[in-house]
């Protein structure tokens, strides 16, 4: 892959020569519009590779028994299994917290007792 490393606008700036060695000011070559930066290429050109992906991957899930609404429900059984095992571990956490507290709160509570009597 070439690289150019030459960091200056592209065209040609005022006084310097042109391509065909006159000197004047040459116009700057044009931008590409926001829309084909944002794309990645011509519109018809991404809608083209897209359509042939689409293809493949369809004829893929097809292969394998998917559709998009079994898709959809494997995610949300997925992330609601997560949410659940996260849940039950905040729970246990909790269980551990109520059962620390009950031993150590009175220890404590006695210590500060006995310290402020001396």
């Amino acid at each position: 892959m070439l690289v150019d490393h030459n960091r200056r606008p592209q065209g040609f700036e005022q006084g310097a020569p042109g391509p065909d060695g006159a000197y004047g000011a040459a116009p700057y070559r044009t931008r590409e519009s926001g829309l084909r930066r944002f794309l990645g290429g011509s519109p018809v050109g991404v809608f083209v590779r897209l359509l042939f992906l689409s293809v493949l991957v369809g004829a893929f899930m097809s292969m394998l028994g998917l559709t998009p609404g079994r898709l959809f429900w494997h995610l949300y059984d997925s992330a609601r299994a997560l949410i659940d095992i996260g849940l039950a571990s905040l729970h246990d956490f909790g269980g551990w917290i109520v059962a620390g507290a009950i031993v150590v709160v009175p220890l404590w509570l006695i210590a500060r007792l006995f310290a402020v009597s001396r």
